[in-house]
This record gives C-alpha cells, structure tokens and sequence, in this order.
C-alpha cells in the first residue's frame, strides 16, 4: 500500500487527491487544520458567488471515495510537524495556498483601521481567524488598495444592501455590520490604468447592477477606444465594462470610485485611519508605474489593502521570501516532500488553475514513489495522535457541521456558517 499526505483541503489539495485516488493500492489522507474542508471555497470565494462554491461538490465525490480520507482539526506543524509525516507517508503534499496577506508597506499601515483583504475576506466569511475582526465601517469614506478581483469583491460587499444577501452564505456578524454602515464612498486605487487591471469581466459587470452603489471612472484615466482592439478579449470586455461607467448617469447613495494611476504613499490619522495620501502615476515603455510627484488625499476611516498573498513558511521547509512561496524543484522540495497550488506558484491563477496543477504534481508523485516503501501511512498517524490526546475531525463530522449551518440558514441562504472551532466541534458533540 503506498501512503500520501496532502496537508491542505482546499482545491489544490483535492484536485490533486483525485488524481491520486484513480491509482490502485493507495491511501490519501487530506490533512487540515480546521474542522470543515474547503479551504478557500468555503473562506475565500465571495458568499454571493454561489455558483462558484458549488465546485465544492466536485470534491465531496472524492472525499467519499474509499481510498481518500480527511483529517480535520488536525495542526501541521503542532499537532504533527513535517518530519513527522515525512516519516510515516510515501509522499507529503503541501497545498496550503496563501492565505496570509502580502504586507502593505507603507508609513502609517500599521494604524488601527487598516486591513489586509485575506483578512476582512475572512470576517464576512466566518473564518475563525478573523470572526472577531470587527472593521471600522463608521466613517463615509473607504480605500481599497488593488485592480484584481479580490479588490471588486471587497468594493462590491461593502456596497451591498442587506437584501442583495439574500441567497448567500454571508455570516450574521457581516451582514448586520454591513447593514449599519456609514460607508457612502468607496475608492478603489491602482497604481497603473484601466489596461493594465487584473478584473475579470462578470465581476466589473456586477458593479453595474448594485441597488445603492453607482461605479465611477474618469474619463481621462481612459485610452483611446480604438487602442482596446489590441486588447485580448476577456480584457477588451473588462475595459468596455469600465467605459460604461464613465457614461452612467444614475445617482446613488454609495460611489465606487476607480482611481487610476493611483498609488498610495502613506496612511495618515490621529490614533486610527482617517486619510490616505495618494501619488499620481504615469507608465512608462514597459507599462510600469512610476511617481509624478503630484499628490491628493482620500478621506477614508477604513483601508483594505488587496495587493495580493503568500504561503506562512512551516519551520524546517525551504521558502522563497520574496516570493512567498515554498522553495521547489517545479513542485518537488525535498525527498518525499511537495508542493502545489499557490503554495508551489505563489498566488496566482484561477480555482480552476489548480486542476491540471493538481493533476501533475500528483502524477509527479505516483512515478517517484512506483510501489511504496512500506511507510505506517493513515495507521501511523492515527497511532501519533492518539498518544498526544488529539481526535481527527472525520468528514461524516463536517457532513454532520454542514447539516446543523444548513438547519441555522435564515432568508433562503443555504447556511449559516459557524464562526468558532468551539462551535464547530458543539455539532458534532465535541
């Protein structure tokens, strides 16, 4: 029997369990440190973008398959260290994504008021790590640092009336903060311009439709309309999208202000947040963004920095710092030990990026490991375990989790998510 440990159940991990659960005489044990699977389709992706959860089906199938296990509330590094695994599994896969936000750094971001997008994410998203986050949202004005997705995502909750919920699997705690907003003003700042953002088109296409919140750009941030035909054609319809809202003429309470050629210099306030000092920018032959010295200031009580992630190093694993990553021949570390998803590219690419990832690195480990070498595998572990006292959370347990969240659903959303471990581990009688 060969024996494989994914430490992550997020899509990289699962999407590699699936290739690994087709070969014959193998065991998987999908390895997390919560007690619910998922990783960032149940934290990350935004709670009113249903359909994407729903891929968290796809990996149901393979989490109910004989020969794939999940080991829940289960510490890598505390409970187990890598050595550890290394030891008793033919293979460990590290797929823990990069769920730490990247340091924003600027003077003032260390004032109260300011956020890293992984985190305030986490709030509406009833991570536990961030479930008592509470974002200042008592002022009108908001800076969200970013021209990716993650930066719309944010822009588009924070303009979100209670009712435009409805559906999702926010968590009470948000909605109710959201509810009593005063924000009326919502910034998104790019260093670059409208051809260089990282926005996909049916999350720009959202804006458009918000019942309180009117998106804005200004014109002169915009090319030539005749230069978009040398854009590529996801990226052509995000301009176009961008285009539309300079022509908006409706008034709502709440703005969405895209602004271009922006970067942000400093973050000022008296004991909090209260203004960021922004630069202009001009691009140069390599469309890279470079100062002008021209400045303004954007009166915001709240700043959201969504300038991108990185993996948290485990200690004794390589790590590239600078790129916040883990250290490895394309996917392979050390003997036995690997990488894949964001944890072996850094933070980049789809959900879907993750599949053919998964796909390969799990055939990597297939022909390195041929038959096995008669490692304790998912016995060992349980052996370990037992002696420290620690009982695995089972996936029948997360079925029995997602049972009770689906019963606490109020307003036709499909749960309500547990916000705590504690609570968690009450459901299944812990």
């Amino acid at each position: 029997m060969r024996h494989v440990a994914i430490v992550g159940s997020g899509p990289a991990g699962y999407y590699t369990a699936e290739t690994l659960q087709k070969a014959d005489d193998i065991a998987v044990d999908v390895i997390d440190r919560l007690p619910v699977p998922y990783g960032l389709i149940r934290t990350g992706v935004a709670p009113d973008h249903q359909s994407i959860k729903a891929v968290s089906r796809r990996y149901e199938g393979v989490a109910l398959t004989d020969n794939v296990r999940f080991v829940g509330h289960v510490a890598v590094g505390t409970d187990v260290t890598i050595d550890e695994l290394v030891a008793l599994y033919d293979a460990v896969i590290l797929a823990t994504g990069a769920p730490n936000d990247r340091p924003l750094d600027i003077p003032g971001a260390d004032l109260p008021g300011v956020i890293g997008s992984a985190a305030f994410v986490g709030w509406y998203n009833g991570h536990p790590d961030f479930a008592g986050l509470n974002p200042p949202l008592d002022a009108p004005g908001v800076a969200v640092i970013g021209n990716g997705n993650v930066a719309l995502d944010v822009a588009r909750i924070l303009a979100k009336t209670p009712a435009e919920f409805a559906g999702s699997d926010i968590v009470a705690h948000a909605r109710d903060a959201l509810g009593a907003s005063a924000v009326r003003h919502i910034h998104i700042l790019g260093r670059r311009g409208p051809h260089q953002i990282a926005m996909t088109p049916k999350e720009l296409g959202e804006l458009g439709h918000l019942e309180r919140a009117s998106p804005r750009v200004d014109p002169a941030d915009l090319p030539p309309e005749g230069d978009d035909a040398l854009l590529e054609p996801g990226m052509r319809k995000s301009v176009t999208h961008l285009r539309s809202f300079v022509a908006n003429p409706v008034a709502k309470p709440v703005t969405i202000d895209f602004d271009f050629f922006a970067m942000p210099i400093a973050i000022e306030g008296e004991g909090r947040v209260q203004r960021v000092i922004v630069e202009r920018t001009t691009l140069d032959a390599d469309l890279r963004s470079h100062g002008t010295g021209e400045t303004y200031a954007i009166d915001a009580g709240l700043v959201i920095s969504c300038i991108g992630y990185q993996t948290p190093p485990i200690p004794g694993v390589p790590y590239e710092h600078g790129r916040g990553r883990f250290a490895s021949d394309d996917g392979r570390i050390l003997p036995g030990l690997y990488a894949v998803g964001w944890a072996r590219r850094g933070p980049s690419g789809t959900i879907g990026t993750n599949k053919p990832d998964g796909a390969r690195i799990g055939e990597m480990v297939l022909e390195d490991i041929g038959r096995g070498a008669g490692k304790a595998g998912r016995a060992g572990l349980d052996t370990l375990l037992a002696s420290r006292d620690i009982i695995p959370v089972t996936f029948r347990d997360w079925r029995r989790i997602e049972e009770a969240e689906v019963k606490a659903a109020l307003d036709g959303n499909p749960r309500e998510k547990f916000t705590s471990i504690e609570a968690m581990l009450e459901a299944i009688g812990r």
